[in-house]
């Protein structure tokens, strides 16, 4: 940046202090906060991604849920069927 500057205006302090006002708008990297690039860039999931997540993970539960609940609804079903007929047998053989 040049600057033309004509008068008194233009002290030796005064262009020392324009030049550090200058390079005080420089910005310079922080040092605090290091990440890689990967990590800066990473896309973090809105709430409702988040949301849509949790709902998958117990829909997902639930329904192996559900497939325990039937194959053990099937299996008390086998061993009604067996109790009823043991339970004709037993008549049958006391007749």
């Amino acid at each position: 940046m040049k600057r033309l500057a004509v008068g008194p205006m233009t002290t030796p302090e005064y262009n020392e202090w324009w030049a550090r006002r200058i390079n005080d708008n420089i910005p310079e990297p922080s040092h605090e906060n290091n990440q890689s690039i990967e990590e800066h860039f990473r896309v973090v999931p809105s709430e409702l991604e988040t949301i849509k997540q949790d709902f998958e993970r117990r829909n997902a539960e639930l329904e192996m849920k559900i497939e325990q609940m039937e194959e053990e609804k099937m299996n008390l079903r086998l061993d009604a069927d067996v109790q009823k007929l043991e339970a004709e047998r037993l008549r049958k053989g006391k007749s």
